[in-house]
């Protein structure tokens, strides 16, 4: 099967890329690496700022148009894959459905209904814009409130989850927004992760063994994900407990650099309001390492897994956070075990190739391939 995957969150289409291709299939990712993450791809497409780059980048779309036919799956990324404004996209996704056999769209992330859906219906008991009945109004939910709701980027999100022949729900969270509204297309395929076969024996913590936690810090979208609160009850722990607890932080770095900050840690803080671990949480419980944050009950229902609880799940609350943390710290006794469980966890429902085996079954049984 010929696939193109356009765009790119934290990996996932580079991941699920070289799991299709394990299974012997012909893909190519266009992104632009997902800003300063920098990820992997086939074809580069960055735009530079001010008005000279977007010259520069609709120059170079228009060279690559013609390659972006003959393919029998197109995955985007989200409604908004390229660097274009949603007007301007229209006329690609046109193009795209016109010149590809099947079109799929991938809830992965920040769009209309992943708005919508927690504003008004709110399926969730938490999430980036609402805690219970109340909604957040802290200024990045409102900046997305704006840029989604009423605008272009809502009716392109509209008309290419009503036109395409699929979508693919990374999370438990995004299920429950599509779902409802889209229930003949929309499925749930967990995240692709790399298993890694290095990783080693994982030791046992002693007594008094220090502990090291780190923490990704995006400087534009701290608020909106808890990552402030998060770091602030990482920050108290280290402050009441010096001799026991190792901080590291990594400030909006390239995926590489990232990846070699967080090697070594015993656990990880990540994503306050999800109920679900993401990629990064993911990649670094393969490497066994803990994911502190998102694992309520339905992120284990949904992946039918009776027996495993790697992940320390945190209500969306410095308290909670810091109170999970100091568990953590005043019995190492856990670390081990869970560090063991993270990394079956991973092999059991993110392999990648199993996952991208997932993706072709849904490609065949939706795109009538």
């Amino acid at each position: 099967m010929k696939i193109l995957l356009m765009g790119e969150y934290s990996n996932v289409h580079w991941t699920l890329a070289e799991g299709l291709r394990a299974l012997g299939h012909d893909v190519t990712v266009l992104s632009n690496g997902d800003f300063f993450k920098n990820y992997p791809r086939d074809i580069d497409l960055v735009r530079k700022p001010g008005w000279l780059g977007g010259l520069e980048y609709v120059a170079k779309l228009h060279f690559v148009k013609p390659i972006l036919r003959g393919y029998d799956v197109v995955q985007l990324i989200n409604p908004m894959f390229l660097e274009l404004k949603a007007e301007r996209i229209f006329p690609v996704y046109r193009y795209l459905r016109r010149h590809n056999r099947a079109m799929f769209l991938g809830a992965f992330g920040m769009d209309f209904y992943w708005v919508h859906e927690n504003d008004t219906r709110k399926p969730l008991r938490y999430s980036d814009f609402n805690i219970g009945n109340q909604l957040r109004h802290n200024p990045d939910a409102e900046k997305e409130r704006r840029d989604w709701v009423g605008t272009a980027k809502e009716r392109l999100n509209k008309t290419i989850a009503a036109d395409c022949d699929g979508i693919i729900a990374g999370l438990y969270e995004y299920k429950v927004c599509y779902q409802p509204l889209f229930p003949d297309k929309t499925t749930f395929i967990p995240f692709p992760i790399k298993p890694k076969p290095d990783v080693g024996i994982i030791k046992d913590k002693l007594p008094g063994d220090k502990i090291r936690l780190f923490i990704g810090v995006n400087r534009e979208r701290a608020a909106y994900k808890g990552t402030d609160i998060m770091l602030a009850a990482a920050r108290r722990l280290a402050s009441r407990y010096p001799e026991r607890v190792e901080l590291r932080v990594a400030e909006n770095v390239p995926f590489k650099e990232y990846v070699e900050m967080m090697n070594g840690s015993d656990a990880i803080l990540d994503q306050l309001y999800s109920y679900t671990p993401s990629m990064n949480p993911l990649e670094a419980m393969s490497r066994g390492i803990i994911c502190v944050g998102g694992g309520e009950p339905e992120n284990y229902e949904i992946l039918g897994e009776e027996r495993l609880r790697p992940i320390v799940n945190v209500q969306p609350n410095e308290e909670s956070v810091y109170s999970q943390l100091e568990q953590l710290v005043l019995h190492p006794e856990r670390i081990g075990r869970l560090k063991r469980q993270g990394i079956e966890y991973i092999r059991r429902h993110h392999d990648y190739k199993m996952v991208a085996k997932r993706y072709l079954d849904f490609y065949v049984a939706k795109g009538n391939l």
